[in-house]
């Protein structure tokens, strides 16, 4: 497994830390939240409702990517892409980000360039700027993120406000991440679609704001399996989810890949994570926006069901398990 970045010719050591950063931040066009961006001791970002949403995930090579499985230009994107789906889960309309770098000495300095274009193209995607961030030299490559976002006078949307009754919806993909990443742990690299998926996920940042105005009751990022991240809900809302599989949506790709490679479909939409879909839960089916689709049920109790009973098998992902 190479989690290791390539090395080549010139590496960030023959470049030097600033002339880097200088490569990274010349020349890229900043939105108007930025109102200072990269070059000071800090940045300064607008925040005009007054209050500011934050947020920050690490990824590091060999744990949350394989250089031999994502080039640079998609591991970048996704480490833009898992922070602002945090802020888009909170009800907010993302900002800014930082960007925290460490690498070995012998890291090629073309990396970090591919590193850095991924990372800008997610954060134009998303309309929002890096302003800033640091370097350091490290045994292993980490990217950590800082994320912000601004409310725009809505109150966030947690994780504790679901009530028995409502109803639950998703909004974007389901287990297209899961499948990709067993596509590639038996060697390929196709279908595209469902790689591509797991090398640079493409969050609903709109959905997050959407929902917060259609009176979410509660909302989380799923970003390590959707029963295992409406348990988190449920274990701060102290109600119970059930989950009605005739209401999921299973792609005809996902079941043809399920197919060749013997798996189930059903269960990389169940429990397969870094799609970083929005999970929310609304008070009645008329509040459900356009683009999300509702797939269960609040009830009184603590757990998360399927069809009524108990999920057999790993519901999501954890650390150090």
């Amino acid at each position: 497994m190479r989690s290791d970045p390539p090395r080549s010719a010139e590496t960030v050591a023959d470049v030097g830390e600033f002339a880097l950063i200088r490569r990274i931040t010349d020349g890229r066009r900043q939105p108007a939240a930025t109102l200072l961006g990269p070059g000071d001791d800090a940045a300064v970002v607008a925040a005009s409702d007054g209050r500011v949403v934050a947020s920050t995930d690490i990824l590091v090579a060999g744990v949350h990517f394989r250089f031999d499985w994502s080039p640079p230009e998609q591991v970048g994107r996704k480490a833009v892409a898992v922070n602002l789906a945090d802020i888009a889960a909170m009800g907010a309309v993302p900002t800014a980000v930082l960007v925290g770098l460490a690498c070995p000495s012998g890291t090629a300095a073309s990396v970090v360039d591919e590193l850095s274009a991924g990372m800008w193209h997610e954060a134009a995607r998303a309309r929002v700027g890096i302003v800033g961030g640091d370097m350091a030299d490290s045994a292993t490559l980490v990217i950590s993120v800082t994320a912000l976002g601004d409310l725009q006078g809505r109150a966030p949307v947690t994780r504790a406000g679901a009530m028995p009754g409502d109803v639950v919806a998703v909004a974007g993909k389901l287990g297209w991440s899961a499948a990709g990443l067993a596509v590639l742990g038996r060697g390929f690299r196709s279908p595209v679609s469902v790689v591509g998926a797991h090398r640079a996920p493409e969050p609903p940042y709109a959905a997050g704001p959407q929902a917060a105005d259609a009176g979410a009751t509660a909302m989380i990022d799923v970003s390590d399996g959707l029963l295992a991240d409406l348990a988190h809900l449920c274990a701060a809302s102290h109600v119970a989810i059930d989950v009605r599989t005739d209401l999921i949506e299973v792609h005809q790709r996902l079941v043809d890949v399920a197919s060749a490679l013997g798996a189930d479909a059903r269960h990389w939409v169940l429990t397969g994570g870094e799609d970083h879909a929005l999970a929310a839960t609304f008070p009645e089916p008329a509040a459900v926006p356009d683009g999300w689709r509702t797939i269960g049920t609040v009830t009184r109790g603590t757990d998360v069901t399927v069809d009524g009973g108990p999920y057999e098998g790993a519901t999501g992902w954890q650390h150090w398990r």
